[in-house]
């Protein structure tokens, strides 16, 4: 069998080879490597994509995480940084530059369980601790800790139940920081006339644009995209080292640019994005077609429960849940028919060295260690074939024989 990786970004390459050459080539001809004129046009295009005001680039995703709750902890407590003792709701199941940003921004993060069928923040749970704050608290850092935002992390591409939080974050008077690094194209939709791409529904969305996103260009780069006019002069300034002046500056910066060359690259793969993501959904719809009956996996879940409602799932990654410790067992299997697969996340950022007497939990997060456990991804490279998806369907229905 001929190897199928987690994704084929050759592949991806040749299919937008004509584009791609010609925005470089561009680049080449104009040298301007700095904020050149490709920088302000994605700017522009992201922020019509997501019909928002305002699209700051950046360096990466993370430095886009660090930029928006920066930013709000100047406009908010006027201050460069948040203090120990504000406290950000955010999910532990999630890559570590979630919490990470929050730790970078001063404050300190606040985990709260997921819901283990869409592997989003629950706000149910959200709700609760909220309303009997300070109880069912552990490992609190400040006798005066206080809540101050909600970070929700659309995880694998899957919006988070964006009404509740968004209601949530209105009564308690928080910030609302959407993660969008893997949700490019994603959508949350409440009612038949009303859709909304992530990022365009809190405070402030974060994109990374690295190389295996749905949107990915050839190195590192991320995006702000806000319509808080003042949030967004903020960032403005902290990405070019913390003023409109570099050699008289306002704030604690830095050089946090999105480069030239990746903007071009990125303009050039834009008109792409809708193609990719549907050749995502077609791919996770066989998946679950050729799945479904297997009784060891537990498929993911991409419908709301509210019957009203539903998501735009873009599946950034299609990933199964493998009951009773049988994961490594089975990824060894696809290994053996040269088939990748990839567990997104391993150890839950409470369980990290570096968040340690760092973080509060509301609650055990018994769902979120217990995903750990069991999760993993799948190829979804959107070019593949039916037949490539056919055989890893097959390779994983021979296992549970």
């Amino acid at each position: 069998m001929t190897h199928i990786s987690m994704l084929d970004l050759k592949r991806e390459y040749e299919y937008m080879k004509p584009d791609i050459d010609v925005a470089i080539q561009r680049c080449l001809e104009h040298q301007q490597w700095i904020f050149g004129p490709e920088v302000k046009e994605f700017e522009d295009k992201i922020a019509e994509y997501l019909a928002v005001k305002h699209c700051i680039g950046a360096s990466s995703g993370t430095d886009a995480l660090v930029l928006a709750l920066r930013a709000l902890a100047i406009k908010t407590k006027g201050q460069e940084y948040f203090d120990r003792s504000d406290l950000i709701i955010t999910t532990p199941f999630t890559f570590t530059a979630t919490g990470d940003a929050i730790l970078r921004a001063g404050a300190t993060p606040l985990f709260v369980d997921i819901d283990p069928a869409t592997y989003n923040l629950d706000p149910s749970l959200i709700s609760s601790c909220l309303a009997s704050f300070p109880h069912g608290l552990s490992n609190v850092a400040h006798s005066q800790s206080h809540v101050v935002g909600i970070v929700p992390v659309h995880l694998y591409g899957q919006s988070c139940l964006m009404d509740k939080i968004m209601s949530i974050a209105s009564e308690y008077n928080l910030f609302v920081v959407e993660d969008c690094a893997q949700a490019f194209g994603g959508e949350w939709q409440k009612a038949k006339d009303k859709r909304q791409k992530v990022g365009s529904i809190g405070d402030i969305g974060c994109f990374s644009f690295f190389p295996s996103k749905n949107l990915g260009c050839f190195g590192d780069a991320g995006m702000v995209s806000t319509n808080d006019g003042e949030l967004s002069k903020s960032i403005r300034m902290l990405i070019k080292h913390g003023g409109k002046d570099k050699y008289n500056v306002d704030h604690i910066g830095y050089n946090a640019r999105m480069d030239t060359l990746q903007a071009a690259i990125l303009l050039a793969k834009l008109p792409y994005i809708d193609e990719f993501n549907s050749r995502r959904q077609h791919i996770a719809e066989l998946y679950t077609k050729g799945l479904a009956d297997v009784p060891g996996i537990v498929l993911p879940t991409t419908h709301n429960p509210q019957p009203t409602a539903g998501f735009n799932h873009v599946f950034h990654q299609f990933t199964v849940c493998v009951l009773n410790g049988k994961r490594e067992i089975l990824q060894q299997h696809l290994r053996e028919l040269e088939i990748d697969s990839m567990v997104y996340y391993p150890i839950p950022l409470h369980k990290m060295k570096v968040f340690n007497g760092r973080y509060v939990v509301y609650g055990e997060l018994k769902e979120a260690e217990q995903v750990t456990q069991g999760v993993l991804s799948l190829p979804i490279e959107p070019l593949y074939e039916g037949t490539e998806i056919a055989a890893i369907i097959q390779a994983i229905r021979n296992y549970y024989q």
